[in-house]
């Protein structure tokens, strides 16, 4: 199977407490698990925003190193749209 690597971080309204932002890391890490290959996930936690994204200031910062298909980053941003919590969100292909 081609497997491509991919970084992604995304940014959790900070919020919604410790419980709901562990749940939704859980989720993803769950959905990457499933479809391709986990190699780490990094919390930076609580960091302050460069500017407000949907009124909030705050945000809580997850980095994800994986390797999966060519089409999962696209169904993984398909689910960061419809998700209550998710902020803002980048992935990026790595080639190293």
């Amino acid at each position: 199977m081609n497997m491509n690597k991919y970084e992604t971080v995304y940014i959790i309204n900070s919020e919604l407490g410790e419980e709901s932002i562990q749940a939704i890391i859980e989720k993803f890490k769950d959905m990457i698990e499933s479809a391709g290959q986990l190699e780490a996930i990094e919390e930076w936690g609580n960091k302050r925003l460069s500017y407000p994204v949907k009124d909030k200031n705050d945000g809580y910062y997850v980095l994800v190193h994986y390797s999966a298909p060519p089409e999962f980053p696209r169904e993984l941003e398909r689910v960061f749209k419809i998700t209550d919590g998710i902020l803002k969100f980048l992935t990026v292909r790595r080639d190293d």
